[in-house]
């Protein structure tokens, strides 16, 4: 122990606190069991396990049966079909930020259950995701890939190290490799994209977005009460906000954009946008996305709706505005 009463990261201490930790987990012991088996005091235990969690040496998982889930999560399982909804309590009065927080810190200990060896992460970075990633806890994992699903540079710099440090973080936990995107989130032209994804050093990053496990992102959303990194930075221009309003445009991934109906194409600022096509988000890989606050619901919806996400954590008031969007009324959704 350090003379702050932090533990050290010594080999006997990761030791020590695998043994309490088996002791604890496997075997039930309470702590003050532990500490005469061990001759250990109780808060010293405590301070162990405290450690094994925090280092990734336990994972601590809740495994979900459907018939035990709470109606919003039951109604948006059979309305959208997707693969898991995990919904979080929020005191809705708190507002947006605490609502995100909460969100963000769920979604950080819900990451580490799908992060396995040899996986590639994909990450959307902006303001939601940038949130999880100052959440995270170490998890041992092998040979895992972290990949920029879209570019960052804008105007004023081509290194944001904004979206680096996202990436950093989770590198960290994960002792990944990382591998930056540096282009332009969007083009000034669309002959400038196209000839840039000819370069061989482009289309390595394009290859393993393609091959990625898993992909986390958020939804982006001009009017969210937490602005969205994209729309709150600079990065467009107030010409583009109105083309995208005329389009009809309800929200995007990973600076994609898309209408109510899910649909892309067309869209002119796409052509000259870094992210990926949204046929992604639908390959069958696991797309998790993380929605915190009132503005994304309809962006939400429509994302649901084209089948671009395969898990969800979202906050209980966004997900009661998605199903009333839905048409669903509130007093459906009451536990029965």
């Amino acid at each position: 122990m350090t003379k702050d009463g932090l533990m050290d990261e010594s080999h006997e201490t990761y030791a020590a606190a695998l043994t309490v930790a088996k002791l604890y987990y496997y075997e039930g012991l309470t702590t003050e069991m532990i500490g005469r088996k061990l001759d250990l005091s109780r808060p010293k235990v405590s301070r162990l396990l405290s450690f094994a969690r925090q280092k990734g040496l336990v994972e601590i998982r809740v495994v979900d049966r459907r018939e035990y889930l709470n109606p919003l999560a039951r109604t948006l399982y059979d309305r959208f079909g997707i693969s898991d909804v995990q919904i979080v309590p929020v005191t809705e009065t708190a507002g947006e930020e605490v609502w995100l927080e909460e969100v963000a810190t769920f979604t950080a200990n819900y990451l580490n259950g799908l992060m396995q060896s040899d996986t590639i992460l994909a990450i959307a970075w902006g303001t939601t995701v940038s949130e999880v990633s100052k959440r995270i806890t170490p998890k041992a994992v092998q040979e895992v890939d972290i990949v920029q699903l879209n570019g960052a540079g804008n105007t004023y710099t081509i290194n944001n190290t904004y979206t680096s440090e996202i990436i950093r973080r989770f590198a960290s936990a994960y002792g990944a490799r990382t591998h930056l995107f540096p282009v332009p989130t969007f083009f000034d032209y669309a002959a400038t994209k196209t000839a840039m994804w000819r370069e061989r050093s482009v289309r390595r990053i394009l290859e393993l977005q393609q091959k990625a496990g898993v992909v986390l992102f958020s939804i982006g959303a001009v009017n969210a009460g937490v602005p969205s990194h994209v729309y709150a930075a600079g990065y467009l221009e107030q010409e583009d906000l109105q083309e995208l309003e005329a389009e009809g445009v309800v929200g995007d991934l990973a600076t994609v954009f898309y209408r109510d109906d899910g649909s892309y194409q067309g869209i002119s600022l796409n052509e000259r946008a870094s992210g990926p096509e949204l046929k992604l988000y639908q390959d069958g890989r696991v797309a998790l996305c993380v929605v915190s606050g009132l503005g994304k619901a309809r962006g939400l919806r429509a994302a649901l709706g084209a089948g671009y996400l395969s898990h969800l954590v979202v906050d209980e008031p966004t997900a009661r505005e998605v199903l009333r969007l839905e048409g669903i009324p509130h007093e459906e959704l009451t536990i029965r």
